[in-house]
Order: structure tokens, then C-alpha cells, then sequence
């Protein structure tokens, strides 16, 4: 598996908060869902409210 950089903004209630997590997996795609499950899980959130603007190796 590789590390992957997720970067990009969710929808907090004051606004717009950018983030970088930095996580295993074994492509991109994968990793994106990581990052929409994550969010879901800890703050309740859609996947509509977490934009994800890069993934990077």
C-alpha cells in the first residue's frame, strides 16, 4: 500500500475549513473514500459538504 495526501475543504458551521490528512491505501479512489467515510463517521457529515481538491502520492 502507499501513502497518499488528501487535501481540500469541508463544511464546518462557521464556513469553509480546508485540511490535509496523510493516510495509507492501496490507490486514490480508495483513499477518497477513506476521507468521505472518515468525515461522515466523526462529524456527521454528507459527501456533498467534504470537497476534496487532490490526492496526491
Amino acid at each position: 500500500m502507499d501513502e497518499y495526501t488528501v487535501t481540500g475543504s469541508w463544511e464546518a458551521r462557521d464556513g469553509w475549513q480546508s485540511f490535509e490528512k496523510s493516510l495509507e491505501a492501496e490507490n486514490e479512489d480508495v483513499a477518497a473514500e477513506h476521507i468521505y467515510a472518515n468525515f461522515g463517521s466523526k462529524h456527521g457529515l454528507k459527501r456533498t459538504q467534504v470537497e476534496i481538491d487532490e490526492v496526491a502520492a
